[in-house]
């Protein structure tokens, strides 16, 4: 469907390919979805959230504050990011985004893309908007946090914010709990709101330098909301709440990347909620980026 035209109202997307000249946020593409654990079709989500961007502007209404001041470009997708070589060439994408942008965001593709973009763009942490662990044995989608434990980050650095019952093991809660991770669960959200816990997540990731990386697993979700993300739940969190605990960690500096992923754009619904979702945590961590002081 083509969009209205309208001078005064400009729309987000359809930003300028990364070139040599510093920016206040970078995209890069990682389809991954070779070895997901549920059938996807995640490796189409990148261009569709992508497409979804242009439903919306990049204007906030407290001020009003036009983010479309703020310098985003794109460096593209990597076309193949599975397996070792998918993996090399997504860590040099992500790195080569990072040495121009304040703050570097991965559309995935499943979570399988959080373990070679957090490493390519070298964080030292890792927050995780989350219902599951992610420490399963393997290479999966189901496996990145243990992955990038088994490479050397600082389980101690790690905070995993939306993990909920019925959604994961007593074995890897066992696992992460011995590993000395720092879990909140749903529940704690709710009942402590996403100011606190964000903060508390900044605090725990941020210890010791390196960087933050931010996992948006957008299957944290409430299933009404997310019905394009495999594993997502009834219950899980609402739309607002999860976009409010993005811009909440993209206001901190220390958080130098971000990935969106587990959305199946090929199995969204008709009104494409979850795709679009997606594309509203892009914007909140723009907006986080352009409220840094």
């Amino acid at each position: 469907m083509a969009l209205h035209d309208d001078p005064l109202w400009p729309r987000a997307g359809s930003w300028p390919a990364l070139d040599d000249r510093d920016v206040d946020l970078a995209l890069i593409g990682v389809p991954a979805w070779r070895t997901s654990l549920s059938p996807t079709g995640a490796g189409a989500t990148p261009a569709a959230v992508r497409e979804a961007l242009r439903r919306y502007s990049p204007a906030l209404m407290d001020g009003p504050i036009d983010l479309g001041a703020l310098r985003v470009a794109d460096a593209g997708d990597v076309p193949e990011p599975d397996g070792p070589e998918g993996e090399d060439a997504v860590r040099a994408l992500a790195a080569t985004a990072a040495a121009r942008a304040r703050l570097v965001v991965a559309l995935g593709g499943d979570n399988s893309a959080t373990y070679a973009v957090a490493q390519g763009t070298g964080a030292g942490g890792l927050i995780t908007l989350d219902a599951h662990f992610d420490l399963r044995d393997g290479v999966s989608n189901g496996s990145p946090v243990r992955r990038l434990i088994e490479d050397g980050l600082d389980p101690h650095r790690i905070a995993q914010i939306g993990i909920a019952d019925f959604a994961n093991s007593a074995a890897y809660a066992r696992r992460a709990a011995d590993h000395g991770i720092t879990v909140i669960t749903l529940d704690q959200v709710r009942r402590r709101g996403v100011a606190d816990v964000m903060s508390e997540a900044l605090e725990v990731a941020g210890a010791g330098g390196g960087g933050i990386h931010l996992d948006v697993d957008v299957d944290v979700c409430d299933r009404s909301f997310a019905p394009g993300c495999p594993a997502s739940m009834p219950g899980g969190l609402s739309a607002w709440e999860l976009r409010a605990l993005v811009r909440a960690a993209a206001l901190d500096a220390r958080v130098i990347s971000a990935d969106i992923v587990e959305v199946d754009a090929t199995a969204d619904a008709a009104d494409m909620r979850t795709v679009r979702l997606a594309a509203l945590c892009v914007l909140e961590l723009l907006a986080g980026v352009g409220g840094r002081s």
